[in-house]
């Protein structure tokens, strides 16, 4: 009875250990000198083909990195002179509680997501020190900066680029889900503080409600089912009269406040809808449009200018007045059908967060995340950051974020490989400082 008691507890134990020796991913590509660890046991040097486990400190020495896979797909390069640790992993396919959660030391990475982040968006981040960063399915790097990112800088001879903001609008409140589409483009899943560009078209789930503002401050409220289509927006704070704002409402209903693009010159401001078009006179509207061929709209702030499909006179609503436009009917309208949607300009927005950038020197002590596709988060103990597509933020170790009104150039021109790279022995071999003079021709 004693023996089948050993062996039974021996059984157990090698179960425990083998759960927890679980790997997580593997090392695709090392150089230098690298280690992964697991609290207690004894440093395993990086090297292809290690498998990596949750748990492990994952650490590179300077001239060292490492491009690692993990199961749901995501890669990352650690740069030299990192250190990190991988916390929290688990995956599953479909699973609805996977989770991935790092925590980077000092260094950083290059990294493409998978599966996790973009499942849900609260399941993947990284912690540092300083902020927290929420990856909502993103192609990104994260860099921890002391004296080194100023000392890469000064050793970049080109010129540093205005970190311009691509995106035409962003997500300010959402009820229920909404995604956006670019031409040809794959659907994606839209969360608040997400960034909507020109050209997507936008549609909420049948429960939703969405506000979103873009650069020049204007908003809208969408309603449940709707779909929207940002035909072309242009603006420059510094000369607002030449900016373009064109939309859409393909299907559904939409409460609309004109921003500085409609007060500058009205002319460059319409929106299209199965029915009508309409032009504004510096404004709020609701459109409602309950199927492909019949839409209300009512004003409730300006006028507004309907030309009904097909015709070409146009009829001029006031503030309090609508119209119902159908292919066999128009008639007045005296009431607004929306108001079980929020007034756009009642809905507290923060345009200059959401969209501005400000000065600091090159390299200050600090995170910095740079976003070359998708949607991240930067939340520090008093503010919190959205960056989108070709945006760059940063966190200080006060708590102050920032999008710096030029792209670091430690950042735009970082030698290290990508981890989606077709070659990263000869790309880290051509960018080593050490190697370079002897690979030159003479």
């Amino acid at each position: 009875m004693a023996s089948s008691r050993t062996l039974l507890g021996l059984g157990a134990l090698l179960l425990s250990l083998g759960a927890v020796a679980q790997g997580v991913g593997t090392v695709e590509f090392a150089r230098g000198v690298g280690f992964a660890q697991s609290t207690g046991q004894t440093p395993r040097t990086l090297g292809k083909g290690l498998a990596l486990q949750e748990g492990d400190r994952v650490t590179t020495a300077e001239g060292g990195m490492a491009i690692v896979s993990l199961q749901d797909g995501t890669k990352m390069t650690v740069r030299p002179n990192s250190e990190m640790v991988i916390q929290q992993f688990k995956f599953k396919d479909n699973a609805s509680d996977n989770s991935m959660v790092m925590q980077l030391l000092r260094g950083g990475f290059r990294a493409i997501t998978g599966l996790i982040a973009k499942g849900s968006p609260d399941a993947a981040k990284v912690r540092t020190s300083t902020a927290t960063i929420g990856i909502r399915g993103t192609d990104f790097d994260a860099r921890i900066c002391t004296t080194d990112c100023r000392a890469e800088s000064a050793q970049v001879t080109e010129k540093p680029h205005a970190n311009a903001i691509l995106a035409s609008a962003k997500l300010v409140t959402l009820q229920g889900e909404m995604y956006a589409q670019e031409p040809g483009g794959p659907r994606r899943r839209v969360v608040v503080g997400g960034s909507v560009y020109n050209g997507e078209t936008l549609e909420t789930s049948g429960d939703a409600k969405a506000v979103i503002a873009f650069r020049d401050d204007s908003r809208m409220t969408l309603g449940p089912s709707t779909r929207f289509r940002v035909d072309s927006f242009s603006y420059d704070e510094r000369n607002p009269s030449q900016g373009r704002f064109l939309v859409s409402l393909l299907r559904g209903s939409l409460r609309a406040f004109t921003g500085l693009i409609g007060k500058a010159n009205t002319r460059n401001v319409g929106f299209n809808t199965p029915t009508a078009t309409l032009g504004i006179r510096g404004t709020g509207l609701d459109m409602d449009c309950a199927s492909d061929t019949s839409c209300s709209f009512f004003t409730w702030l300006g006028s507004i200018e309907v030309t009904p499909n097909g015709q070409t006179a146009l009829q001029v609503l006031l503030a309090g007045q609508g119209l119902f436009v159908s292919p066999t009917e128009i008639r007045p309208i005296s009431a607004p059908t929306l108001q079980n949607l929020p007034r756009p300009d009642s809905v507290p927005v923060d345009v200059h967060q959401l969209f501005s950038s400000g000065g600091m020197p090159e390299g200050q002590e600090g995170l910095y995340v740079f976003v070359r596709d998708g949607h991240i988060e930067v939340t520090t103990v008093s503010e919190t950051l959205h960056l989108g597509r070709g945006e760059t933020g940063f966190a200080g170790v006060d708590g102050h974020t920032v999008r710096p009104l030029l792209t670091p150039l430690f950042l735009e021109f970082d030698r290290t490989p990508m981890p989606n790279s077709r070659n990263p022995a000869l790309s880290s071999l051509m960018t080593d400082p050490n190697m370079r003079s002897s690979l030159q021709c003479r």
